[in-house]
């Protein structure tokens, strides 16, 4: 306990708790049993000394260190014991022990069964009342027993239950704003004048559209009808208010969480913490594979290193390895690509027949069948890219040899949130950003692996096609992640103990019971922060396309939250205690997604939806004052001759014209094909808003993030407090323990150190 710096109580605080909200008693409802959210009293704390034993209040010897505490304290013990040495190498650390066998787990036991509480009268029974107050899905609407989880698992652990409720809480904000976006957008669905001029039958039906492939027939406008109303639900003015909302409201959240972490740092004693007492601490395999030593400047003893060589080798090979998986995932990308490409010119000629004028039917169009498909084949491909990665992302990090574990959890974050970037968003930003916009024209179109032409959007923009690929990954990532979170360890575990479960106690122990259970392992907390990490993403970087991500994020984790508590207190054996003071690297993650989210959401709204064109329209081009959108898809579709067709003696031959949507003169013009001066004009407002939005967003998330100070004021006043209280107390001490001492002895020495004692309680007094 004094190697590792374990604060241990002193007394009891006496500092008054902030005065009662007069709105707590509306949450009172929401509230659990003040026993369970605080297990045990506050006390002022001091790292723990030998010789200061009589200082601490000791009331019992067994229970004066909390379980965890007590985890974490054998585990250092044996993560660095020595066992033999071989080949002129230490072999130290029951990690070692674990891997070649000797062993075969290691884990710290429960307190008792989940479901009924032990016969052992001093058991606290604290995964019993964790189980009845908090995993079960009942207790939903209820807050989570943090200082219990804490004081169960240790810091680490509650420390990301006190951030997942935290992030799920700022979700119900945004849920509800993205709610009432998407009401606006039902709303104003059947009223607004573009879709409606697409659904007549005087105007969109007689609007002839150009074939949609090389041997497709031609088709008209009006069978687009349901998708156009379908994509104005969030192709609509509240798009842009709520895409600033949600740069302003990622801002608030990580603030907001600086804030909730700094009062969590000073409540669990971790103000003092520094990550180099146990994150920083040399890693038991890293000292077994170095066999070189040199000396250490500070403290000038010898400590094992690799060579520069060495680790370059290594780290080279490691990046070349991350660059193989994410060019891998590049070509899966690239070969859905070729699958939309192909079955959209089959189902352009399955579903589109002009000798009959058939309308397409209201749900689906070709670009909308070959978008869901496209989007279940890459959500399978992504699930199976990760199953495969994970390992490796383990595997390189190891041959790394990161010298902490700090070092290795860092490596091992960066490597697995840059592959699941890349995995998880790269077909999302291929419809937002490249699907339609390198289409070309008529009679030369821009053909991809000279075989297939560009996908086209929708006349009603591609925003529906990238809330369809969305929706479909990120709700299928979660119903997946739940399926596999909750139903795989319960269907091990029950396999494993289906002929001992109902044995009595006697006959089947603890140690027993939970070596059934399954090992969190290493990296559990590891995957479920990042599995929350890619949800924040999904939520920030697209929401302008899809105002519901938020409300799918809200519900998903309500439902993760009881998940992962019933996984931890069910189906998992306890796993090793840590400290922790924040979410480590994972806030960098999230600050560096925030300020990326703020320039993907402006690119949406500039270029993937049509707010843009039809603001230029309304404003330059309209010449209707009581209708300015009236015309409006009759001016964004240029005008094309069918003599470019190369089946052109197959089709109907009275059709001497058809329509594309872009902004080309039409054929016979002086200036043939080329782009309108509407389209400049476009396009230099679309760059004019990208800089007004990110500049205005950048300025309020910035000055927010300024004017809100990461440790509130009255945590500042206590931390301060309590350092001086505890130092005085200290001082005290000494000079108790100094006067008992040397009581009687006439030193002169003795009694001016007595008295320089004596003055430093005394200008503490003062400064009280």
């Amino acid at each position: 306990a004094e190697v590792m710096h374990i604060k241990v109580p002193i007394k009891e605080n006496d500092i008054p708790q902030a005065r009662e909200n007069p709105f707590d008693r509306l949450l009172k409802p929401f509230r659990l049993d003040p026993a369970i959210i605080n297990p045990e009293p506050d006390y002022f704390t001091a790292p723990f000394s030998k010789q200061r034993q009589e200082l601490y209040l000791i009331n019992n010897p067994e229970t004066f260190f909390s379980p965890s505490t007590r985890n974490r304290i054998v585990y250092y013990i044996l993560s660095r014991c020595k066992y033999t040495h071989e080949d002129g190498k230490r072999k130290l650390g029951i990690k070692r022990l674990l891997n070649n066998g000797t062993y075969t787990a290691a884990y710290p036991l429960h307190d008792c069964r989940y479901w009924k509480k032990s016969h052992d009268s001093k058991s606290d029974n604290e995964r019993y009342t964790l189980y009845k107050r908090w995993a079960r899905f009942g207790q939903f609407y209820k807050e989570q027993p943090l200082n219990l989880i804490r004081k169960y698992y240790g810091e680490k652990i509650g420390i990301y239950f006190a951030w997942l409720g935290f992030y799920t809480e700022m979700l119900g904000i945004a849920g509800a704003v993205g709610f009432l976006c998407f009401l606006y957008g039902c709303i104003t669905k059947d009223g607004n004048v573009w879709s409606d001029e697409i659904c007549d039958a005087e105007i969109g039906g007689r609007i002839i559209m150009c074939p949609l492939c090389e041997r497709c027939d031609f088709w008209r406008l009006n069978t687009t009808c349901q998708s156009t109303k379908n994509s104005h639900l969030f192709d609509n003015a509240a798009t842009l208010f709520f895409a600033v909302f949600m740069g302003i409201w990622v801002t608030l959240f990580l603030e907001l969480w600086k804030r909730r972490q700094a009062k969590l740092e000073y409540e669990w004693d971790l103000v003092d913490f520094e990550e180099e007492q146990q994150q920083l601490q040399i890693r038991p395999e890293y000292e077994a594979k170095c066999s070189h030593h040199k000396k250490n400047p500070v403290t000038q003893e010898l400590e094992p290193y690799i060579p520069i060589s060495n680790q370059a080798f290594r780290c080279v090979l490691s990046g070349a390895t991350v660059l193989f998986w994410i060019f891998l995932i590049l070509i899966c990308i690239i070969a859905v690509i070729v699958y939309r490409l192909s079955m959209y010119a089959s189902f352009a000629k399955i579903t589109v027949n002009m000798k009959d004028v058939k309308y397409i039917g209201t749900l689906f169009t070709p670009q909308m069948v070959t978008s869901v498909t496209a989007s279940i084949l890459n959500f399978i491909i992504i699930m199976t890219l990760n199953y495969f990665y994970e390992r490796v992302a383990i595997w390189i990090t190891d041959l790394e040899i990161p010298k902490t574990h700090f070092e290795y959890e860092n490596r091992l974050t960066m490597k697995m949130f840059l592959f699941q970037f890349v995995n998880y968003y790269s077909s999302c930003f291929y419809v937002a950003f490249f699907k339609g916009k390198f289409m070309g024209y008529p009679g030369k179109y821009n053909l991809m692996f000279g075989s297939w032409r560009s996908e086209e959007c929708d006349p009603g923009g591609c925003l529906i096609e990238l809330t369809t690929q969305l929706t479909i990954i990120m709700a299928g990532k979660q119903i997946w992640g739940n399926i596999q979170e909750s139903l795989v360890p319960w269907i091990k575990n029950w396999w494993v103990s289906r002929n001992a479960r109902h044995h009595p106690e006697r006959l089947y122990s603890r140690w027993e019971q939970d070596h059934d259970l399954q090992d969190m392992g290493q990296f559990g907390l590891f995957y479920e922060y990042l599995e929350m990490v890619i949800q924040f993403g999904f939520v920030t970087l697209f929401v302008a396309s899809f105002p519901l991500a938020p409300v799918l994020a809200l519900l998903n984790n309500i439902i993760e939250i009881r998940v992962d508590a019933w996984k931890f207190i069910t189906q998992f054996r306890r796993p090793m205690a840590a400290k922790a003071h924040s979410i480590g690297i994972w806030q960098q993650i999230l600050n560096t997604v925030a300020i990326f989210s703020v320039v993907t959401n402006a690119f949406i709204v500039a270029f993937t939806s049509d707010m843009i064109p039809r603001l230029v329209y309304k404003y330059a081009y309209s010449v209707n004052d009581a209708q300015p959108m009236k015309g409006y898809i009759n001016n964004s579709l240029s005008i094309a001759s069918t003599y470019f067709l190369t089946n052109r003696d197959q089709l109907n031959g009275s059709i001497l014209s058809c329509r594309y949507k872009d902004y080309r003169y039409p054929s016979g013009h002086s200036s043939e094909y080329r782009h309108t001066m509407q389209f400049w004009h476009i396009l230099a407002a679309k760059m004019a808003f990208i800089i007004i939005m990110e500049h205005v967003v950048f300025l309020v998330k910035f000055s927010i993030a300024a004017l809100i100070p990461d440790v509130p004021s009255d945590v500042k006043a206590r931390i301060k407090r309590e350092k001086y209280l505890t130092q005085k107390i200290l001082h005290e001490y000494e000079l108790n323990k100094l006067r008992e001492t040397l009581a009687g002895t006439g030193n002169v020495v003795v009694n001016k150190e007595v008295s320089a004692q004596a003055e430093k309680v005394e200008l503490l007094s003062e400064e009280l």
